[in-house]
């Protein structure tokens, strides 16, 4: 009867309303990697109908949760999931590249649809610059822009990346994302934190030859984040042209530089990657330029952390979102992985504190298949307190 009574408190403590019913305007999304079959499809379900049900089973958990958005990868590796006159089917919808569905279907147009149906945004999610996932090892057809033009791409650790000084990989990418803009319904699209890849120890980005030739008397690293501003401000330019009211975000990693590096506007993190020295991506010029409409930072650390606490980069982003949105990325995977995501108040406090910010206006969470074990018990905390009331997502008044 004992251990009844502790399971009892335990739920009762868990749903205690964090505060006054949220019935503001708040963006609840969610991202679902398809890279690798991560959140859908599930590995080797290349069957119409079975991906279809998959999907939708998604949604109405997401739906049940309280969610209000999808963030899908629609583009994991120079590769598509809808029909693309530019790049082949993705190896993780059927198996093999360049293979169509069977029996045929628009994954894309179908998402996008059912999504629409519950009344969520569709946030379509592409990698810019990841051209083969894992060399040697991911099937790679006769049209994947790797054979068409392999001038474009260089090898780095297992993987292979479009070279982001090469100015016709950078027409390349906005000649794909102009494409799904003005074929589907999609209300944003979002880049993930993956510009230049992430530092190998002892290994340099082999771009020496790019850099001789568009380089100029620019600094390697200045040239390096001038190529990442270029492709930002054409998808900005393209994205708009093309639809007016389609949004463009952005979700980098949660340090954008140190303060060690900048003691002006850097956060007081102790060392370790940041956006502006390693992936040589400026965010802070693009929220000021206005080139994105929403940013997405992924702070995936607990309020303890040793070199980046929670607090501290929830604080730092609120001050730096220069009247662009700003959603907090939140590691829903990491429940478990050590003492301070084991407990079950972790998740819920981080929601309570970004809501406290005046320039925050919500939060996505990675992702989709975590929900699926309810850990720590957050789906029901998120479904019948957090998120139980549902609301709008914020207008961009910006956007007309």
């Amino acid at each position: 009867m004992q251990k009844y009574f502790f399971v009892f408190l335990f739920i009762n403590i868990l749903f205690i309303p964090c505060s006054k019913a949220q019935t503001k305007p708040e963006f609840r999304g969610v991202w679902v990697a398809t890279v690798d079959n991560i959140d859908w499809p599930t590995k080797g379900n290349f069957n119409t109908e079975a991906q279809k049900a998959e999907f939708i089973k998604l949604l109405d958990m997401h739906e049940r949760n309280g969610i209000n958005a999808l963030v899908v990868q629609i583009r994991p590796a120079a590769d598509a999931l809808y029909p693309s006159q530019y790049e082949p089917w993705s190896q993780w919808l059927t198996g093999v590249q360049g293979q169509p569905p069977v029996p045929y279907y628009d994954p894309l147009e179908f998402m996008i649809t059912e999504t629409h149906k519950r009344g969520l945004a569709f946030h379509a999610w592409m990698n810019p610059y990841r051209a083969e996932f894992t060399i040697g090892t991911s099937t790679i057809s006769a049209t994947h822009i790797t054979r068409l033009h392999p001038e474009w791409s260089l090898p780095y650790g297992d993987k292979r990346y479009f070279d982001p000084g090469n100015k016709a990989v950078q027409q390349y990418v906005a000649n794909v994302v102009k494409d799904v803009v003005s074929r589907y319904p999609v209300d944003a699209i979002h880049f993930d934190d993956y510009f230049y890849p992430y530092r190998i120890a002892g290994i340099t980005f082999p771009d020496d030859a790019s850099y001789r030739q568009y380089g100029k008397r620019l600094t390697k690293d200045d040239w390096r984040r001038s190529n990442t501003d270029s492709i930002i401000a054409l998808l900005s330019r393209v994205i708009k042209a093309t639809n007016k009211k389609c949004q463009f975000g952005i979700s980098p990693f949660g340090i954008w530089r140190s303060v060690d590096k900048d003691p002006i506007n850097g956060s007081k993190t102790k060392g370790g990657a940041s956006n502006y020295d390693d992936l040589y991506a400026d965010i802070l010029l693009w929220l000021k330029s206005g080139w994105i409409d929403y940013v997405a930072p992924q702070l995936y650390w607990e309020f303890s952390h040793s070199t980046a606490p929670y607090g501290l980069l929830l604080d730092w982003w609120n001050d730096h979102t220069y009247g662009r949105q700003c959603y907090i990325g939140l590691g829903i995977y990491k429940a478990g992985v050590n003492r301070a995501w084991r407990e079950p108040s972790q998740l819920p406090q981080q929601i309570k504190a970004l809501r406290t910010k005046p320039n925050i206006q919500g939060m996505i969470f990675f992702s989709s298949k975590s929900f699926e074990n309810n850990p720590n018990g957050w789906s029901d905390s998120l479904r019948l307190n957090y998120f139980k009331d549902p609301v709008t997502i914020p207008p961009m008044n910006w956007l007309k």
